[in-house]
C-alpha cells in the first residue's frame, strides 16, 4: 500500500473516532498532538526545550506528573478560573419583558397523602 493511501486511510479512522459515540457526544478522542523537544543540561539539572505551539509562558510553574518511570505530563498549578464575560452578551437579548409580580407566585401543590405502614 502507497504511503499516500496509507495517511488516508489513517486520516479516516482518526475523523470517524472523533464523531459523536452514541448518545454520549461529550465522548471523543482527545486531540492529541506530538512534539519533538530537546534535554539539555542546565547548571547541575537537566532542562526540557519545549516548543512555544504549546502557549507557554515564562516563569509559569507546572506539576509533573511522572508514571512508572516511562510516561511524563505536566500542567500548570494554578490555571486561571474561567470568568463569565458580561460585557459580551450584554443587549443580545433584545424585546425580553419582566416578568411581571403575579406570575411570580405558585400555587401551592396537592402532595400525596400515603398510608401508614405497620411496622412489625
Amino acid at each position: 500500500m502507497s504511503k499516500v493511501k496509507e495517511a488516508a486511510g489513517q486520516q479516516a479512522y482518526v475523523a470517524g473516532m472523533q464523531r459523536p459515540i452514541g448518545s454520549a457526544p461529550w465522548l471523543r478522542v482527545k486531540d492529541v498532538r506530538h512534539y519533538t523537544a530537546k534535554v539539555f543540561k542546565s547548571g547541575n539539572s537537566l532542562a526540557l526545550r519545549l516548543p512555544a505551539g504549546l502557549g507557554l509562558s515564562a516563569g509559569m510553574e507546572m506539576d509533573l506528573r511522572v508514571e512508572d518511570g516511562e510516561a511524563f505530563s505536566f500542567a500548570p498549578v494554578d490555571r486561571p478560573k474561567r470568568k463569565f464575560a458580561v460585557d459580551e452578551i450584554w443587549g443580545s437579548a433584545e424585546g425580553l419583558d419582566l416578568i411581571a409580580p403575579e406570575d411570580r407566585l405558585f400555587r401551592p401543590r396537592d402532595l400525596i397523602d400515603f398510608p401508614e405502614i405497620d411496622e412489625r
